[in-house]
C-alpha cells in the first residue's frame, strides 16, 4: 500500500507529468481527479483525445487481470473525445468535466451496446437509446469509455458474478470482493482506470463497493437522478449515484446528472441543489453523531476503531460531535425486507421462468421467494415504512449527520465467500446491512475511505444525511476527506 506524503489539500498541477516543455499532450497521472483533468484541458494543457488514449491503454493493460469492464468501445470513446476538443478549440466548455474519461454501470443504456444487467440471459439486449444519465453526461462534455461489470440484476451487495465474472479488488494480492453490486465501477475507479463512474443504490451497491474499494460512493434520495433506460432492481428503493476518488468529484458528476425528467416521475417537483455553492464550507457549528445501537454491532475490530477515530477529525473542525442511539435503524430491518425481493422477482419473472439455466445459481435462489410472498404481505412492507421514515426524518432536527461504518467488515477471499450458498448470504449481510437502513428509511449518504486494516484493505465512513440533503452529506464529507489522508492512498498492484 502506498501512503501519501503530499499535504492535504488537492494538488494544484493535477498529477500532470510536466517537463520544461511540456504542452497540450502532457500525460496525466492515472490517479489524477476529474476535476484536474477537466481544468487541465479547459486551459491547454491537456488534449482530451491524448487522455482518452491513454485511458484505453491503461485499461487494455490492467483489465485483463482486474476484470472491471465487461465491454470497452474505443470507437465511441476516440469520438467523444474528439468532438470534445473541438467544442474547446472553438471556445466552448460543457461543464468542469468537460474532456473528462468514465465508466458507467451494466445496467445503464448506451445506444447500439447490450445493457446485459450482469446476466448472460440478456446478452443480447442492445439498447436502442440512451438512459437518460447517459445522455446528460454527453451533455457536459464526459466522455464515455465503456461499461463496467455488475453483480446480475444489480441483486448482491459481495459484488460476486459466476457467470460473467467477479472483479478483483485491487487492494489485494489475492482475489478478494469488490463490493456490490456496483462492482466493476468501484474497481475502476480505485485502480486508476477512470477518474469516476455511475453506479445504482438499491441497499448498498455504491457505498459498499465504495468502501471495500477505498473510494467515495454517494447514494442520492430516490427521486435527485433520473432511473429511465436503467435496468431496474426495485422502483420503490432503487437510486443512481457516482462513484469518484474525490469527493468534488461526485459533486462535480453528482450535478451534471441531477434534475427532473418526465421519464421517471419520481423526479418531479424535486428541486436541483447547488452542492458546489457549500461543499467547501467545513463543518464548524454542525451537529454530528456517531449513530450508535445497530449500525455499531458485530462489527471487525478495525473498522470499528477507524471509524470511531473519525469522531476525532470532525471535534478538530470545530464540529459538535456525541453519540446517539439510532433506534429507526433497528426497527426498519426488524422485520426481513422483501420489497426488493418482491420487484426484484416482478422484473425478472420471465428469465426465472424461460432461462434459469442462463441465471447465476446464486442470484436464482435468492430472487425465487419472491414468488411466494403475500400481496398483503408485500403492502404491508411498503405501508411500515411511512412512519419510520418519518421518524428518522425528525431525528435530523437533532443532529445534521450520522456517522456509522458502511460496512461490518473489509473485504474478503472471494474463495472464501463462495464457499456455499448460506456462507455468501452471511457475508451479503454483512457487506448490506448498514447501508441498507439508508434506503429504507429514504435517507441520502456518502461513504468516504477512513482508514486501513493491518492487512492494507480499505475501510469506509458513511455519512448519512436527511433525505434530499446531498449538499450537506457531500460538505461533510469534503471536511473529512481534507483534513485526512486516506483519499490519497494508492493500490500498489499493477498488472
Amino acid at each position: 500500500m502506498t501512503r501519501p506524503t503530499s499535504s492535504h489539500d488537492e494538488p494544484t498541477t493535477g498529477g500532470l507529468t510536466r517537463g520544461p516543455e511540456a504542452g497540450p499532450t502532457a500525460v496525466a497521472e492515472a490517479f489524477t481527479s476529474g476535476a484536474e483533468l477537466g481544468a487541465a484541458m479547459a486551459a491547454g494543457a491537456l488534449d482530451p483525445v491524448a487522455v482518452c488514449e491513454d485511458t484505453l491503454a491503461r485499461i487494455a493493460r490492467q483489465d485483463r487481470h482486474l476484470h472491471a469492464f465487461r465491454v470497452v468501445d474505443a470507437d465511441r470513446a476516440l469520438a467523444g473525445a474528439r468532438a470534445a476538443r473541438a467544442l474547446l478549440e472553438s471556445g466552448r466548455r460543457l461543464g468542469p468535466l468537460h474532456g473528462v474519461p468514465y465508466a458507467t454501470k451494466d445496467l445503464f443504456d448506451v445506444a447500439g451496446l447490450p445493457t446485459t444487467a450482469g446476466s448472460a440471459a440478456l446478452a443480447n439486449r442492445v439498447a436502442q437509446a440512451d438512459a437518460t444519465v447517459t445522455r446528460r453526461l454527453a451533455q457536459a462534455g464526459l466522455v464515455l469509455v465503456g461499461k463496467t461489470h455488475t453483480v446480475e440484476f444489480a441483486f448482491g451487495s459481495v459484488g460476486t458474478n459466476h457467470h460473467q465474472g467477479t472483479p478483483r479488488n485491487p487492494w489485494a494480492d489475492s482475489h478478494h470482493v469488490p463490493g456490490g453490486s456496483s462492482s466493476g465501477s468501484a474497481v475502476a475507479v480505485a485502480s486508476g482506470l477512470v477518474p469516476l463512474a455511475t453506479g445504482t443504490d438499491t441497499a448498498c451497491s455504491v457505498r459498499t463497493p465504495a468502501a471495500l474499494c477505498g473510494v467515495v460512493g454517494l447514494k442520492t434520495t430516490v427521486g435527485r437522478i433520473s432511473r429511465a433506460g436503467v435496468y431496474p432492481l426495485s422502483q420503490t428503493l432503487d437510486s443512481v449515484g457516482p462513484i469518484a476518488r474525490t469527493v468534488r468529484d461526485a459533486a462535480l458528476l453528482f450535478d451534471a446528472l441531477q434534475g427532473p425528467d418526465p421519464d421517471d416521475p419520481s423526479t418531479l417537483g424535486v428541486t436541483p441543489l447547488d452542492v458546489l455553492r457549500t461543499l467547501d464550507d467545513g463543518v464548524a457549528g454542525l451537529r454530528i453523531a456517531l449513530a450508535e445501537g445497530l449500525l455499531f454491532e458485530d462489527l471487525d475490530p478495525e473498522v470499528e476503531s477507524a471509524v470511531r477515530a473519525s469522531a476525532a477529525v470532525f471535534r478538530s473542525l470545530g464540529a459538535q460531535v456525541d453519540a446517539a442511539h439510532f433506534s429507526e435503524a433497528a426497527d426498519v430491518m426488524r422485520p426481513p425486507s422483501i420489497i426488493s425481493l418482491v420487484e426484484g422477482y416482478t422484473v425478472n419473472q420471465h428469465l426465472l421462468d424461460t432461462s434459469p439455466e442462463l441465471l447465476d445459481p446464486f442470484i436464482r435462489e435468492r430472487l425465487r421467494p419472491g414468488a411466494d410472498v403475500r400481496a398483503s404481505a408485500y403492502r404491508a412492507a411498503l405501508n411500515a415504512l411511512a412512519p419510520l421514515r418519518l421518524a428518522a426524518a425528525r431525528r435530523f432536527d437533532r443532529h445534521d449527520v450520522l456517522l456509522a461504518p458502511t460496512t461490518m467488515m473489509p473485504a474478503a477471499p472471494l474463495a472464501t465467500v463462495n464457499a456455499n450458498f448460506e456462507t455468501a448470504m452471511q457475508f451479503a449481510h454483512r457487506y448490506r446491512r448498514n447501508c441498507l437502513v439508508g434506503n429504507l428509511l429514504d435517507l441520502c449518504a456518502v461513504s468516504v475511505p477512513c482508514g486501513f486494516t493491518r492487512g492494507g484493505l480499505p475501510i469506509g465512513l458513511m455519512i448519512y444525511a436527511r433525505g434530499l440533503r446531498e449538499d450537506l452529506a457531500l460538505r461533510v464529507a469534503a471536511a473529512f476527506e481534507r483534513a485526512t489522508d486516506w483519499h490519497q492512498a494508492r493500490p500498489t498492484h499493477r498488472y
